[in-house]
Protein backbone atom coordinates (compact mmCIF):
# COMPACT_ATOMS: atom_id res chain seq x y z
CA UNK A 1 0.00 0.00 0.00
CA UNK A 2 1.10 3.59 -0.88
CA UNK A 3 2.01 5.29 2.49
CA UNK A 4 0.87 8.25 0.86
CA UNK A 5 -2.82 7.28 1.78
CA UNK A 6 -2.48 7.05 5.79
CA UNK A 7 -0.42 10.41 5.98
CA UNK A 8 -3.39 11.72 3.44
CA UNK A 9 -5.89 10.40 6.35
CA UNK A 10 -4.52 12.12 9.02
CA UNK A 11 -4.34 15.40 7.19
CA UNK A 12 -8.61 15.30 7.19
CA UNK A 13 -10.36 17.38 9.82
CA UNK A 14 -12.38 15.59 11.76
CA UNK A 15 -10.97 12.24 11.61
CA UNK A 16 -8.33 11.72 14.72
CA UNK A 17 -7.22 8.13 15.61
CA UNK A 18 -9.82 6.51 16.76
CA UNK A 19 -11.94 7.59 13.19
CA UNK A 20 -8.84 6.39 11.14
CA UNK A 21 -8.72 2.95 13.32
CA UNK A 22 -12.44 2.36 13.19
CA UNK A 23 -12.58 2.51 8.81
CA UNK A 24 -9.46 0.40 8.88
CA UNK A 25 -10.82 -2.23 11.44
CA UNK A 26 -13.76 -2.26 9.20
CA UNK A 27 -11.18 -3.93 6.21
CA UNK A 28 -11.57 -1.24 4.11
CA UNK A 29 -8.33 -1.05 1.91
CA UNK A 30 -7.66 2.99 2.54
CA UNK A 31 -6.74 3.12 -1.73
CA UNK A 32 -10.13 2.25 -2.56
CA UNK A 33 -11.25 4.34 0.28
CA UNK A 34 -9.72 7.44 -1.63
CA UNK A 35 -11.43 6.44 -4.70
CA UNK A 36 -15.10 6.09 -3.06
CA UNK A 37 -17.63 8.62 -4.25
CA UNK A 38 -19.25 11.48 -1.63
CA UNK A 39 -22.66 9.00 -1.28
CA UNK A 40 -20.27 5.83 -0.86
CA UNK A 41 -18.62 7.25 1.68
CA UNK A 42 -21.09 8.13 4.09
CA UNK A 43 -23.36 5.11 2.81
CA UNK A 44 -20.91 2.41 3.14
CA UNK A 45 -18.29 4.04 6.42
CA UNK A 46 -21.78 6.13 7.49
CA UNK A 47 -19.10 9.34 7.23
CA UNK A 48 -20.45 12.18 8.12
CA UNK A 49 -21.15 14.84 4.84
CA UNK A 50 -18.54 17.16 6.31
CA UNK A 51 -15.59 14.58 6.40
CA UNK A 52 -16.46 12.37 3.26
CA UNK A 53 -16.67 15.92 1.04
CA UNK A 54 -12.98 16.42 2.55
CA UNK A 55 -11.76 12.71 1.80
CA UNK A 56 -13.81 13.51 -1.77
CA UNK A 57 -12.36 16.71 -2.82
CA UNK A 58 -8.69 15.57 -2.12
CA UNK A 59 -6.91 19.02 -1.49
CA UNK A 60 -4.83 17.54 1.38
CA UNK A 61 -3.11 15.53 -1.08
CA UNK A 62 -0.31 17.88 -2.55
CA UNK A 63 0.67 18.57 0.97
CA UNK A 64 0.78 14.47 1.79
CA UNK A 65 3.26 14.57 -1.43
CA UNK A 66 5.24 17.25 0.15
CA UNK A 67 5.81 15.30 3.41
CA UNK A 68 6.82 12.24 1.55
CA UNK A 69 9.77 14.29 0.02
CA UNK A 70 10.48 15.79 3.19
CA UNK A 71 10.84 12.26 4.65
CA UNK A 72 12.57 10.89 2.00
CA UNK A 73 15.21 13.79 1.93
CA UNK A 74 15.87 13.84 5.41
CA UNK A 75 15.68 9.57 5.65
CA UNK A 76 12.78 9.40 8.20
CA UNK A 77 10.33 6.54 8.85
CA UNK A 78 7.10 7.01 8.28
CA UNK A 79 5.66 3.97 10.00
CA UNK A 80 1.67 3.09 9.71
CA UNK A 81 -0.58 1.22 12.38
CA UNK A 82 0.02 -2.03 10.44
CA UNK A 83 3.84 -1.54 10.02
CA UNK A 84 5.70 -4.62 11.38
CA UNK A 85 8.22 -1.70 13.04
CA UNK A 86 5.23 0.54 14.43
CA UNK A 87 5.90 0.42 18.35
CA UNK A 88 3.51 -3.07 19.12
CA UNK A 89 2.73 -1.86 22.80
CA UNK A 90 1.30 1.45 21.05
CA UNK A 91 -0.51 -0.36 18.36
CA UNK A 92 -2.77 -1.91 21.87
CA UNK A 93 -3.93 1.49 22.75
CA UNK A 94 -7.63 2.25 20.99
CA UNK A 95 -6.23 6.38 20.47
CA UNK A 96 -2.93 5.27 18.48
CA UNK A 97 -1.59 7.75 15.70
CA UNK A 98 -2.53 6.20 12.94
CA UNK A 99 1.01 7.36 11.33
CA UNK A 100 4.18 7.89 13.67
CA UNK A 101 7.69 9.59 11.78
CA UNK A 102 10.85 8.08 13.43
CA UNK A 103 14.02 9.01 12.61
CA UNK A 104 16.96 6.93 14.86
CA UNK A 105 18.54 3.76 14.63
CA UNK A 106 16.75 1.91 17.34
CA UNK A 107 14.44 -0.83 16.81
CA UNK A 108 11.21 0.69 19.06
CA UNK A 109 10.15 -2.71 20.15
CA UNK A 110 12.87 -3.91 22.68
CA UNK A 111 11.87 -6.57 24.78
CA UNK A 112 12.01 -4.13 27.92
CA UNK A 113 10.51 -0.05 27.10
CA UNK A 114 10.93 2.25 30.27
CA UNK A 115 9.08 5.89 30.36
CA UNK A 116 11.02 8.29 32.18
CA UNK A 117 8.87 11.46 32.95
CA UNK A 118 8.76 14.63 35.70
CA UNK A 119 8.71 17.86 36.66
CA UNK A 120 11.02 20.82 34.52
CA UNK A 121 12.80 21.81 37.78
CA UNK A 122 14.76 19.21 38.43
CA UNK A 123 15.79 19.09 42.38
CA UNK A 124 19.24 17.68 43.29
CA UNK A 125 17.28 14.62 44.30
CA UNK A 126 16.23 13.84 41.76
CA UNK A 127 19.01 14.62 39.39
CA UNK A 128 20.56 11.98 41.65
CA UNK A 129 17.64 9.20 41.04
CA UNK A 130 17.88 9.63 37.42
CA UNK A 131 21.73 9.31 37.29
CA UNK A 132 21.39 6.21 39.85
CA UNK A 133 19.20 4.50 38.07
CA UNK A 134 20.03 5.06 34.47
CA UNK A 135 23.85 3.85 35.94
CA UNK A 136 22.31 1.06 36.91
CA UNK A 137 20.13 -0.31 34.46
CA UNK A 138 23.82 -0.39 31.97
CA UNK A 139 24.06 -3.76 32.18
CA UNK A 140 20.60 -4.61 31.28
CA UNK A 141 19.79 -5.94 27.66
CA UNK A 142 17.28 -5.18 24.86
CA UNK A 143 15.94 -1.94 27.26
CA UNK A 144 14.60 1.16 25.23
CA UNK A 145 14.22 4.51 27.51
CA UNK A 146 11.48 6.70 26.24
CA UNK A 147 10.85 10.64 27.37
CA UNK A 148 10.26 13.72 25.99
CA UNK A 149 13.01 15.86 25.49
CA UNK A 150 11.67 18.44 27.60
CA UNK A 151 13.66 20.59 30.60
CA UNK A 152 14.40 18.72 33.73
CA UNK A 153 13.75 15.03 34.07
CA UNK A 154 12.84 14.21 30.75
CA UNK A 155 16.18 15.59 29.59
CA UNK A 156 18.16 14.07 32.60
CA UNK A 157 16.75 10.39 31.30
CA UNK A 158 18.01 10.60 27.95
CA UNK A 159 21.49 12.10 29.07
CA UNK A 160 21.96 9.58 31.74
CA UNK A 161 20.82 6.59 29.38
CA UNK A 162 23.36 7.71 26.73
CA UNK A 163 25.70 8.09 29.18
CA UNK A 164 25.22 4.26 29.92
CA UNK A 165 24.76 3.28 26.65
CA UNK A 166 21.17 2.64 26.73
CA UNK A 167 18.90 3.40 23.77
CA UNK A 168 16.67 6.35 24.58
CA UNK A 169 13.92 7.43 22.01
CA UNK A 170 12.22 11.15 22.72
CA UNK A 171 8.36 11.53 21.35
CA UNK A 172 8.32 14.94 20.21
CA UNK A 173 5.12 17.40 20.48
CA UNK A 174 6.02 19.15 17.21
CA UNK A 175 7.17 18.02 13.62
CA UNK A 176 10.84 16.54 13.04
CA UNK A 177 11.93 19.70 10.76
CA UNK A 178 12.40 21.20 14.12
CA UNK A 179 13.78 20.53 17.81
CA UNK A 180 12.07 21.95 20.59
CA UNK A 181 13.55 23.29 23.15
CA UNK A 182 16.18 24.72 20.87
CA UNK A 183 19.13 24.45 23.39
CA UNK A 184 18.27 20.47 23.47
CA UNK A 185 19.51 20.36 19.61
CA UNK A 186 22.78 18.67 20.74
CA UNK A 187 21.20 16.29 22.58
CA UNK A 188 19.18 15.45 20.56
CA UNK A 189 21.74 15.05 17.56
CA UNK A 190 23.71 12.42 19.91
CA UNK A 191 20.45 10.36 20.19
CA UNK A 192 20.14 9.70 16.18
CA UNK A 193 23.09 7.61 17.25
CA UNK A 194 21.48 5.71 20.43
CA UNK A 195 18.43 6.12 19.93
CA UNK A 196 16.08 8.79 17.94
CA UNK A 197 13.46 11.01 17.95
CA UNK A 198 9.76 9.86 17.11
CA UNK A 199 6.40 12.66 16.70
CA UNK A 200 2.96 12.11 15.02
CA UNK A 201 3.63 15.37 13.84
CA UNK A 202 3.91 16.32 10.48
CA UNK A 203 6.74 18.97 9.55
CA UNK A 204 5.83 22.51 9.80
CA UNK A 205 3.88 21.55 13.41
CA UNK A 206 5.04 23.75 15.66
CA UNK A 207 5.69 22.85 19.66
CA UNK A 208 1.55 24.73 20.35
CA UNK A 209 0.90 23.84 23.80
CA UNK A 210 -2.56 21.54 23.11
CA UNK A 211 0.38 19.33 20.91
CA UNK A 212 1.88 17.55 24.38
CA UNK A 213 -1.12 16.24 25.88
CA UNK A 214 -1.18 14.23 22.82
CA UNK A 215 2.99 13.27 23.15
CA UNK A 216 2.13 12.39 26.92
CA UNK A 217 0.16 8.91 25.57
CA UNK A 218 2.66 8.21 23.01
CA UNK A 219 5.34 8.02 25.82
CA UNK A 220 2.54 6.26 28.08
CA UNK A 221 1.46 3.83 25.39
CA UNK A 222 5.15 2.80 23.44
CA UNK A 223 6.34 1.59 27.38
CA UNK A 224 5.90 -1.06 29.60
CA UNK A 225 6.17 0.96 32.67
CA UNK A 226 5.97 4.77 33.19
CA UNK A 227 8.34 6.30 35.75
CA UNK A 228 7.37 9.25 37.31
CA UNK A 229 10.84 10.44 39.10
CA UNK A 230 9.94 14.13 40.26
CA UNK A 231 6.79 15.87 39.73
CA UNK A 232 4.16 18.96 41.13
CA UNK A 233 0.34 17.65 42.09
CA UNK A 234 0.12 19.62 38.34
CA UNK A 235 1.54 19.17 34.82
CA UNK A 236 2.34 16.56 31.91
CA UNK A 237 4.44 13.71 34.14
CA UNK A 238 1.19 13.35 35.79
CA UNK A 239 -1.23 13.92 33.16
CA UNK A 240 1.37 10.93 31.26
CA UNK A 241 0.71 8.77 34.64
CA UNK A 242 -2.80 9.07 34.21
CA UNK A 243 -2.84 7.96 30.62
CA UNK A 244 -0.51 5.04 31.75
CA UNK A 245 -3.15 4.06 33.85
CA UNK A 246 -5.61 3.95 31.59
CA UNK A 247 -3.82 1.51 29.17
CA UNK A 248 -3.52 -0.54 32.16
CA UNK A 249 0.36 -0.09 32.17
CA UNK A 250 2.20 -0.18 35.41
CA UNK A 251 3.23 3.42 36.87
CA UNK A 252 5.67 3.95 39.36
CA UNK A 253 6.98 6.77 41.11
CA UNK A 254 10.23 8.00 44.04
CA UNK A 255 8.61 9.16 46.80
CA UNK A 256 9.71 12.28 47.91
CA UNK A 257 9.86 14.87 51.01
CA UNK A 258 6.38 15.57 52.42
CA UNK A 259 7.20 19.54 52.33
CA UNK A 260 8.86 19.67 48.70
CA UNK A 261 6.68 20.69 45.86
CA UNK A 262 8.58 19.22 43.39
CA UNK A 263 7.55 15.67 45.85
CA UNK A 264 4.05 16.48 45.94
CA UNK A 265 2.77 15.01 42.52
CA UNK A 266 4.99 11.55 43.25
CA UNK A 267 3.69 11.28 46.83
CA UNK A 268 -0.03 11.82 45.42
CA UNK A 269 0.61 8.59 42.93
CA UNK A 270 1.50 6.48 45.75
CA UNK A 271 -1.26 7.89 48.39
CA UNK A 272 -3.96 7.32 45.79
CA UNK A 273 -2.52 3.51 44.35
CA UNK A 274 -1.74 5.45 41.09
CA UNK A 275 1.55 4.08 41.09
CA UNK A 276 4.01 1.69 43.01
CA UNK A 277 6.76 3.15 45.25
CA UNK A 278 10.07 1.99 44.06
CA UNK A 279 13.46 3.09 45.37
CA UNK A 280 15.63 1.80 42.29
CA UNK A 281 16.16 -1.15 39.62
CA UNK A 282 15.93 -3.82 42.31
CA UNK A 283 12.11 -2.73 42.95
CA UNK A 284 11.29 -1.90 39.46
CA UNK A 285 12.45 -5.56 38.34
CA UNK A 286 10.93 -6.94 41.16
CA UNK A 287 7.36 -5.18 40.07
CA UNK A 288 7.90 -6.27 36.24
CA UNK A 289 9.16 -9.36 36.86
CA UNK A 290 12.44 -8.60 34.80
CA UNK A 291 15.01 -10.76 37.30
CA UNK A 292 13.76 -13.49 34.93
CA UNK A 293 14.87 -14.24 31.74
CA UNK A 294 12.04 -13.19 28.71
CA UNK A 295 12.02 -17.29 28.18
CA UNK A 296 10.93 -17.77 31.29
CA UNK A 297 8.05 -15.31 31.09
CA UNK A 298 6.74 -16.58 28.25
CA UNK A 299 6.62 -20.71 29.64
CA UNK A 300 3.86 -21.90 31.84
CA UNK A 301 4.90 -21.51 35.68
CA UNK A 302 4.87 -24.18 38.04
CA UNK A 303 2.68 -23.85 40.92
CA UNK A 304 2.84 -25.58 44.22
CA UNK A 305 1.09 -29.13 44.44
CA UNK A 306 -0.93 -27.51 47.60
CA UNK A 307 -2.99 -25.05 45.99
CA UNK A 308 -6.75 -25.58 46.21
CA UNK A 309 -8.88 -26.11 42.83
CA UNK A 310 -10.04 -22.29 42.84
CA UNK A 311 -6.75 -21.17 43.33
CA UNK A 312 -4.54 -22.66 40.28
CA UNK A 313 -8.02 -21.59 38.06
CA UNK A 314 -7.87 -18.03 39.41
CA UNK A 315 -4.04 -18.31 39.03
CA UNK A 316 -4.15 -19.23 35.33
CA UNK A 317 -6.72 -17.11 34.50
CA UNK A 318 -4.84 -14.34 35.95
CA UNK A 319 -1.42 -15.70 33.98
CA UNK A 320 -2.79 -16.29 30.85
CA UNK A 321 -4.08 -12.13 30.80
CA UNK A 322 -0.76 -10.98 32.00
CA UNK A 323 -2.64 -8.38 34.06
CA UNK A 324 -6.53 -8.56 35.28
CA UNK A 325 -9.06 -6.44 36.88
CA UNK A 326 -11.47 -7.49 39.61
CA UNK A 327 -14.53 -6.74 37.93
CA UNK A 328 -13.70 -9.05 34.83
CA UNK A 329 -12.22 -11.76 36.99
CA UNK A 330 -15.59 -12.01 38.38
CA UNK A 331 -17.36 -11.92 35.07
CA UNK A 332 -14.90 -15.20 34.29
CA UNK A 333 -15.65 -17.19 37.52
CA UNK A 334 -18.75 -16.13 38.06
CA UNK A 335 -18.00 -16.02 42.12
CA UNK A 336 -19.62 -13.76 44.53
CA UNK A 337 -17.01 -10.97 45.21
CA UNK A 338 -16.33 -12.01 48.98
CA UNK A 339 -15.02 -15.84 47.84
CA UNK A 340 -12.35 -13.75 45.01
CA UNK A 341 -11.35 -11.42 47.84
CA UNK A 342 -10.74 -14.48 49.82
CA UNK A 343 -8.62 -16.46 47.10
CA UNK A 344 -6.81 -13.42 45.81
CA UNK A 345 -5.52 -12.72 49.46
CA UNK A 346 -4.55 -16.64 49.96
CA UNK A 347 -3.00 -16.18 46.53
CA UNK A 348 -1.00 -12.98 47.60
CA UNK A 349 0.12 -14.50 50.81
CA UNK A 350 1.53 -17.34 49.35
CA UNK A 351 3.31 -14.59 47.14
CA UNK A 352 1.61 -16.04 43.83
CA UNK A 353 0.38 -12.78 42.56
CA UNK A 354 0.87 -9.20 42.90
CA UNK A 355 -1.70 -6.07 43.58
CA UNK A 356 -1.49 -3.16 41.03
CA UNK A 357 -3.09 0.45 40.85
CA UNK A 358 -6.42 0.55 39.39
CA UNK A 359 -7.87 -2.89 41.37
CA UNK A 360 -5.90 -5.35 39.36
CA UNK A 361 -3.40 -8.15 39.43
CA UNK A 362 -0.45 -9.66 38.09
CA UNK A 363 1.04 -13.30 38.77
CA UNK A 364 4.70 -13.34 40.15
CA UNK A 365 7.55 -14.80 38.55
CA UNK A 366 8.81 -18.18 38.49
CA UNK A 367 11.72 -17.41 40.10
CA UNK A 368 9.59 -15.79 43.33
CA UNK A 369 7.61 -18.85 43.26
CA UNK A 370 10.50 -21.60 43.82
CA UNK A 371 11.83 -19.39 46.48
CA UNK A 372 8.15 -19.35 48.62
CA UNK A 373 8.12 -23.23 48.08
CA UNK A 374 11.55 -23.76 49.12
CA UNK A 375 10.31 -21.20 52.54
CA UNK A 376 7.67 -23.22 52.82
Amino acid sequence: MKLIYPIALTKIKGIGPRTARHIIDQGHDLADLFAYSKKDLMQILGIREPIAEAIYNKSYMSACEKELAFIEKHQIQALWLEDENYPKRLRQCEDAPLVVYYKGNQPLNSAKVISIVGTRHATYYGQKICEDLLEAMNCTKDTLIVSGLAYGIDALAHRNALKNNIPTVAVLGHGLDRIYPASHRELATKMLDQGGLLTEFTSNTLPERSNFPMRNRIIAGMADVTIVVEAAIKGGALITAEIANSYNRDVCAFPGAVYEKSSEGTNYLIKTNRAHMIRGLQDLEYLMNWEISTKAVDQQLSLPLTLTKDQQLLFTLIQQKGQLEIDHMIDLTKWPQSKLALILLELEMQSLIHALPGKRYKTAGQTEIQKNQLIS
